[in-house]
């Protein structure tokens, strides 16, 4: 068993290269209209045992070793624990960040496009893919033995029909969107989207483990927690500022008081726990204790100074992570391949045609719904945790979930530049993306300049 001084320095040094292999990637991927996460993802894809483990097995084994074997047993190594934790922890912290920033505001103008949208972003892929998961069952090989048609339906049709919450997030800032009727909707669609993914998971793992009670607690504590924050949390929380410095002197000094940020840890750090442990997943508990979290000086300083370290040293450790499980090795035969192009198509058609119809007939524009449809495509961040948790409690192959794990890099790769493709079209026809839908451009307006700044670019 190696000492803890030699995890920390391997660790370290993960992270060196973790960073160091993403910084070289940003400058293509931004030429390539991407946001930074992708390239985060990109990079560790390429760290895992599908690129650097085909060049160099041995010092990609060296790298981020995955098992230790200790006479005739093997081990997880613990590296990959504590890459898998600094990961969970950069999740928490980005996802409470998205919650802090979430406009009601813009959600509450837009409610019933918000609404249908999500209904129809969750209802069609569902169907699709539950149809395509069944068939993989009977086809074999790509869920485990002890996963029921049915049940490989209800998998499958969870990944295809979840939009990435933090991915879409990112792409809205990076894209300044945030304050916007398109930004607003689709984050609004996302969250509900990947709630009914996340139940119907629940529903999976479950019953695959015999126990029907694991679904209940997982709808119930969910329900339960989202009232009690909403309805007891928000008000308490609603004192920080209260007890907050004066504003002015926050402003004036952009300190961040440490009593007052101990406070906000607490209150994320006990929601992701409670999430967890009914089973709906630390992320979503985050997520809501950033919605409901008062908005003023305090909660700005929060974020500016969270934002750097979580997005740009928590978040790749996740990444890194989910590369080391996507083995290209397994896919690389005839009737696979056709099975991920078919995967792939079902994916990417599913989401863009449902979510762009609906929003047409909610009286978006025709570029602002298949806006729309391209941004539901983002599939990034909760894809991957939903397919680890898959993964870990035995209910897929490593095939499928290298099948699915690429659909994911290759919709979110399309989704950024395909939406700003949308965008640049309507800047020409003289408008641009506000908060009502389209509105005039101002005059002096530049051609695909961001409509509001982002942190982090």
């Amino acid at each position: 068993m190696p000492s803890l001084l030699v995890i920390t320095y391997h660790f370290f040094f993960q992270v060196v290269v973790i960073l160091a292999t993403y910084r070289l990637l940003w400058p293509l991927f931004r030429r390539l209209a991407q946001v930074q996460v992708v390239a985060m993802m990109v990079a560790g894809f390429l760290l895992g045992p599908s690129v650097l483990g085909w060049l160099w097995p041995a010092g990609q084994r060296w790298l981020f070793p995955t098992k230790l074997t200790l006479g005739s047993e093997t081990f997880t190594h613990p590296n990959l624990t504590v890459i898998y934790v600094v990961g969970q922890l950069g999740l928490v912290l980005y996802m409470f960040l998205v919650g802090a920033s979430f406009k009601l505001d813009i959600l509450t103008a837009h409610w019933r496009q918000a609404g249908v949208t999500s209904a129809a972003g969750i209802g069609v892929p569902l169907v699709l893919g539950g149809i395509l998961g069944a068939w993989m069952v009977s086809r074999g090989g790509y869920f485990t033995d002890n996963v029921a048609s049915w049940q490989g339906g209800l998998f499958v049709a969870a990944a295809v029909a979840i939009t990435a919450f933090p991915m879409l997030a990112w792409i809205v800032y990076d894209s300044g969107l945030l304050n916007t009727r398109l930004g607003t909707v689709s984050l609004s669609c996302a969250a509900f989207d990947d709630a009914c993914s996340w139940v119907l998971l629940a529903t999976v793992v479950a019953t695959a483990k015999g126990s029907v009670s694991g679904a209940v607690l997982a709808i119930g504590g969910g329900l339960t927690y989202l009232l009690f924050m909403v309805y007891l949390g928000r008000p308490l929380l609603a004192r920080l500022e209260t007890w907050s410095p004066p504003r002015a002197a926050i402003e004036r000094t952009g300190g961040l008081p440490i009593a007052h940020t101990s406070v906000v840890l607490l209150v994320v750090l006990s929601a992701s726990c409670f999430t967890d442990f009914v089973g709906i997943y630390s992320v979503f508990g985050a997520f809501v204790a950033g919605a409901v979290m008062p908005r003023g000086p305090l909660l700005t300083q929060i974020r500016e100074h969270f934002e750097p370290l979580t997005a740009y040293l928590l978040i790749p450790a996740f990444f890194i992570y989910s590369g080391l499980n996507t083995q290209l090795t397994l896919i690389l035969d005839g009737p696979t391949l056709l099975m991920a192009a078919i995967v792939l198509v079902v994916s990417f058609s599913a989401k863009f045609g449902a979510v762009g119809l609906a929003a047409r007939w909610q009286g978006m524009s025709r570029l602002e719904a298949a806006s729309m449809g391209a941004l539901a495509n983002a599939r990034g961040l909760m894809e991957l945790i939903l397919l680890n948790i898959g993964f870990e409690a035995g209910l897929i192959s490593g095939k499928l979930y290298t099948i699915l794990a690429l659909m994911t890099i290759v919709t979110t790769l399309v989704a950024t530049p395909l939406q700003r493709q949308f965008e640049r079209r309507l800047r020409k026809a003289g408008s641009k993306f506000g908060a009502a839908g389209e509105e005039p451009l101002a005059a002096g307006g530049v051609e695909g300049a961001p409509a509001v700044a982002v942190p982090g670019r």
